[in-house]
């Protein structure tokens, strides 16, 4: 078996849709706590991140693109390395705030039916479910008593 970006990919997109059923459908359960809530989950996702990302800038393609333009940016995610990178960052960023969301709802009371579409958001759209947690909260939440942003 060859580690190509592709069976890569096969392997991370599981990894972080179970977090996210986790999350969705057993945010209490003793499990969802110890591996999604607790920050481990997205970590892992994070280690593999680190992983890419050092291995494709110590690579051939090491220089290839960068961020000071669009064009760059463009270049650099051309390497499907890169590329597979950059979707793992995306998958741990996106998992490690949906994992805040379900902490924060849970302390501020919001009932979980109305998180959920928040969840689905912020798995599909990243930014804009959280926009959409931000407005759940404000309309189901109860103030929290312990600073929001607490890990």
């Amino acid at each position: 078996m060859s580690l190509t970006p592709d069976f890569l990919f096969t392997l991370a997109n599981p990894l972080a849709m179970l977090g996210w059923a986790l999350l969705a459908f057993a945010p209490r359960w003793r499990g969802t706590q110890r591996l999604v809530l607790s920050g481990l989950w997205p970590a892992i996702l994070a280690l593999a991140y680190a992983a890419l990302i050092t291995t494709h800038y110590l690579g051939s393609h090491g220089s290839e693109g960068g961020f000071g333009s669009l064009a760059q940016v463009a270049a650099l995610f051309h390497n499907p390395w890169a590329l597979l990178a950059g979707w793992v960052h995306y998958l741990s960023f996106d998992l490690f705030v949906g994992a805040w969301e379900v902490r924060d709802a849970q302390r501020r009371q919001v009932p979980h039916l109305a998180l959920v579409p928040a969840l689905a958001l912020t798995f599909l759209f990243g930014p804009v479910g959280l926009l959409v947690y931000f407005g759940v909260r404000a309309a189901f939440g109860q103030k929290s008593p312990i600073p929001s942003a607490s890990y």
